[in-house]
């Protein structure tokens, strides 16, 4: 009969063996990937140099701190507690440039305005701008300073004289109108050209501008007009162009000379309205007739300068009321008709000149009279039908130069 198989008929003793060797494998697996986070965390707080562990030994715990000579783990190359390194000198800090000292903080202000115009002068034949260096702006050739009328302790650049210096440069603008304190800029003959800025209407202190001489061109520099306080404005022999402003007449100006232009327009009425004492309108190309009224207007002018123009018309009567002018000079027109009798009424004349203009009839015995205190009376040229003087005074035509008193305006009258 067979036995149940539900029941068993005999315990067996089950025996379990343990291979060490197996545990030592796992725990050595755990040992090194315990290791490889302890130099994952190494490497990445010591700048991620290499470590190389060889793994071996039975004790394999790690001590405190970077002592690791206990673990049996050699370490090619020694990153832990690396010792601080050498710092590397750093070159020495350039010099501070001095900081210069001014006199006064006006010339603080202009130096850098100074020094820019310096940077874009194009040519300095006579080496003038290796003086503008330093602070000692005072002892710049061609500036002098001088205590303004605001504040008679304060020391400013007062005047500017750059004649004769031969400078180049595109443009005064940037430096002429940012010279507070400047009364007087003389600059002729020198080859400055560009715009003249229109802020110099707010220079307070203004009061002569000469640009004489220079390559200027264009309008007429409109940036003077409104200017009360200018009592000199030379732009003679420049290129300017166009129409002067009527109400340039009518300034209070002493001296204006825009002779030696390429103005063109007809004298103004207005002119009769001026304030002038000297006028210089020569060699340009004004149009028509002398007004009427400019010549009483000019009752106090010392100097009528209209030669080299295309004036027509006849000679007005009112001529006679110059009674203050040294010098006429028309020549080189085309004014026609005769010589008014009322030229004999210019008491102080001493220079007269009509030369090379469309008059015709009798010289006025008066005039002949005049020129015994005249230094020059000159008719001839396209002039046709007159009685000449010459049996007074032999040689009546000539080329003069205006007397030593008025040489610095340069004027020649032929």
């Amino acid at each position: 009969m067979l036995a149940s198989s539900c029941y068993p008929s005999k315990k067996k003793k089950i025996t379990v063996t343990i291979n060490i060797e197996t545990m030592r494998s796992i725990s050595t697996k755990i040992y090194i990937l315990f290791a490889c986070l302890i130099v994952n965390t190494i490497a990445q707080n010591t700048n991620r140099k290499t470590i190389e562990f060889v793994i071996g030994g039975k004790d394999r715990g790690l001590s405190k701190g970077c002592n690791l000579k206990d673990l049996n783990i050699p370490i090619t190359l020694p990153v832990p507690c690396p010792k601080p390194k050498t710092s590397i000198p750093l070159p020495p800090l350039p010099l501070v440039q001095e900081l210069l000292q001014f006199a006064d903080q006006r010339l603080a202000v202009v130096y850098p305005v100074i020094q820019n115009f310096k940077s874009i002068i194009t040519s300095d034949p006579l080496g003038i701008t290796k003086t503008w260096a330093g602070s000692d702006i005072c002892n710049y050739k061609g500036f002098y300073c001088e205590s303004p009328p605001d504040n008679k302790t304060a020391i400013a650049v007062a005047s500017i004289d750059f004649n004769g210096f031969q400078l180049a440069a595109p443009s005064l603008d940037g430096f002429l109108d940012q010279l507070p304190d400047i009364a007087l800029f003389h600059a002729n003959s020198n080859n400055f050209a560009g715009p003249i800025s229109p802020n110099i209407a707010k220079l307070p202190y203004l009061y002569e501008l000469d640009i004489s001489n220079n390559q200027f061109s264009g309008p007429f520099p409109t940036a003077v007009l409104g200017m009360d306080h200018l009592e000199f404005l030379d732009i003679r022999f420049n290129y300017f162009s166009g129409s002067v402003p009527p109400q340039i007449f009518t300034q209070n100006l002493d001296f204006l000379f825009i002779n030696n232009n390429n103005f063109m327009m007809k004298l103004p009425d207005n002119i009769g309205n001026t304030h002038i004492l000297f006028l210089t309108l020569a060699n340009n190309k004004f149009i028509g007739p002398i007004p009427r009224n400019i010549f009483r207007a000019f009752s106090e002018l010392t100097e009528v300068l209209l030669l080299n123009n295309q004036l027509t018309g006849c000679l007005p009567y009112e001529i006679g009321f110059l009674k203050e002018a040294i010098v006429f000079d028309a020549g080189n027109n085309q004014l026609t008709g005769p010589l008014p009798f009322s030229l004999a009424c210019l008491e102080r004349v001493e220079q007269l000149n009509f030369a090379n203009n469309l008059l015709f009839g009798m010289v006025p015995e008066v005039l002949c009279e005049l020129g015994n205190k005249a230094e020059l009376i000159s008719v001839p040229g396209r002039a046709t039908g007159y009685h000449s003087c010459s049996q007074h005074y032999p040689v009546l035509s000539y080329r003069a130069t205006v007397p030593a008193s008025h040489t610095m305006f340069n004027v020649s009258i032929i």
